[in-house]
């Protein structure tokens, strides 16, 4: 089975071949610009603590960081939505890695800021087995740090690709979290953190199990 690193080489190059030359630079610009923001060092960090959150999963039950705590460690992954192919290779990578997950008595959590009905949908795909819940208008991930506004030109490109934000995640700001992954402690201390505003960019998944 490939690694998810060897997956992603693979999409870029096949989206390399398909988007036209001036949609690759906006997006390459949008990822030069979020870089200089410094998201993954202003963010919140290892042995901080996470705040506890209850956030609506598949047919809007309310899923509460604390409560699953008490069962052992949680792992939360933020993902930027169905929409993304990175973020579809990155879930489907941790779904594929899931045993090794849950024989540790650690829970998987994925978020994104899309609606329960486009994550009940995109769970039934890819036949996800762990929750994907609905931070509306990226509360948690601002509380976090990790939540960013989409660039005014890039806006546009997404509409030209299909991709209507607005429907996503019922509003109008455009904004997004940078994918990142936590594992959380039964404490609420953070052990572990990934996060790159290079979206392209996804966590080792061998290496977070090494961190279990």
């Amino acid at each position: 089975m490939k690694s998810l690193a060897q997956q992603i080489e693979e999409l870029k190059e096949n989206l390399v071949k398909q988007l036209p030359t001036e949609v690759l630079e906006v997006f390459d610009k949008s990822i030069q610009d979020l870089k200089t923001k410094n998201i993954e060092e202003s963010s919140i960090k290892v042995n901080d603590k996470f705040p506890d959150f209850s956030l609506p999963g598949a047919g809007n039950k309310i899923i509460n960081l604390m409560e699953r705590l008490k069962d052992g460690k949680v792992i939360v992954a933020f993902f930027r939505g169905s929409w993304c192919p990175y973020c579809n290779l990155e879930l489907k990578a941790l779904q594929d890695c899931l045993k090794q997950i849950t024989d540790r008595k650690i829970t998987l959590i994925a978020i994104s800021p899309q609606t329960p009905d486009y994550s009940e949908e995109l769970k039934n795909r890819h036949h996800l087995e762990f929750e994907l819940l609905s931070d509306k208008d990226n509360f948690l991930a601002k509380q976090l740090g990790i939540s960013f506004e989409l660039q005014d030109d890039v806006v546009p490109v997404y509409a030209r690709l299909g991709i209507a934000l607005s429907d996503y995640n019922e509003n109008h700001n455009n904004e997004l979290p940078v994918p990142a992954i936590f594992v959380i402690d039964t404490d609420r201390t953070i052990t572990y953190k990934f996060a790159d505003t290079n979206y392209m960019n996804r966590v080792d998944i061998q290496e977070l199990i090494g961190q279990l």
